[in-house]
């Protein structure tokens, strides 16, 4: 069994470079009339604003594909957590798996067993934290 959770990307990294790229041409087009024109400045300020924008689009596209999946897969349970170019890995036998809520308001989940822990569900909302909760219990009673 499988669970992966996502953040909501409403759009990918490569068409967030194709739209950054026709901005990019569109503004700097625009500027370059000024510029032959005689509004000197233009052609600066557009350039500066190009560069804060696609410093912005970068630190989003960084994150876009961050997820979290939950592998059970016979006696082991795999949690594997992405954010930007981090992977975090744990494995625990399913056996000594316990799943609880850190706080009873919605808060992340608590996956422990064996002197380590790891917390689940960043990528879900609060409501339905608890529905996985109940899911990955009931998937370590049934697995074999």
């Amino acid at each position: 069994m499988q669970w992966v959770m996502k953040r909501n990307c409403s759009i990918s990294p490569r068409g967030l470079t194709a739209f950054y790229l026709t901005l990019c041409t569109v503004s700097l087009a625009i500027a370059a009339a000024f510029w032959f024109a005689g509004a000197r400045s233009v052609l600066a300020f557009a350039g500066l604003e190009l560069l804060a924008l696609g410093a912005a689009l970068l630190v989003y596209a960084r994150h876009a594909a961050d997820c979290e999946t939950i592998t059970l897969a016979g006696r082991e349970l795999a949690i594997e957590h992405r954010c930007g170019v981090d992977v975090e890995h744990a494995r625990f036998r399913a056996e000594w798996v316990r799943v609880e809520p850190v706080r009873s308001d919605g808060s992340l989940i608590e996956v422990s067993g064996e002197g380590r822990r790891t917390c689940v569900g960043r990528y879900l909302r609060p409501e339905w934290r608890g529905q996985l909760a109940h899911e990955l219990r009931l998937a370590l009673r049934l697995r074999d």
